[in-house]
């Protein structure tokens, strides 16, 4: 598995991270890889994100959405 090294880290985020890895019960290089993958993965919306999105599209009824995602799929 290749290696990742960090230089010049502040002594105060690195005490940081001793501390939240042994809250968790992890090592520091355990914590860090937990840290990196969850900032990696694709994050969940929120039903409130999905409304804010479905308002900005502007479509108003189930027909129009319908239509939208045929022509979507049309073009591939």
């Amino acid at each position: 598995m290749p290696n990742l090294s960090i230089k010049n880290v502040p002594e105060g985020i690195l005490e940081s991270l001793r501390a939240q890895a042994k809250q968790h019960h992890r090592s520091l290089q355990g914590e860090l890889i937990s840290i990196l993958e969850e900032a990696v993965q694709p994050k969940a919306l929120k039903v409130a994100d999905v409304l804010r999105m479905v308002a900005a599209s502007g479509v108003e009824t189930q027909r129009e959405s319908v239509q939208m995602i045929r022509e979507d799929r049309d073009a591939r």
